[in-house]
């Protein structure tokens, strides 16, 4: 695996686990955050997934 990857996971998991805790937040009217933050997690896993597809079928780092 090359450090993008490992880079843009972390990212994808904390978006995950603040759109979790805007999701369950017990004040107010914070869904429409929690699907912003949804949406972001789910960007950034899917950016991961294609780094890794990419670095998986042998093409090498992304920026060369």
């Amino acid at each position: 695996m090359n450090e993008d990857f490992w880079l843009v996971l972390p990212v994808a998991v904390v978006w995950a686990i603040l759109a979790l805790v805007y999701a369950l937040a017990p004040w107010g009217d914070m869904i429409g955050y929690a699907r912003v933050w949804g949406f972001g997690a789910v960007l950034f896993l899917g950016l991961a997934a294609l780094l890794w597809r990419r670095t998986r079928a042998g093409q090498g780092p992304v920026n060369d």
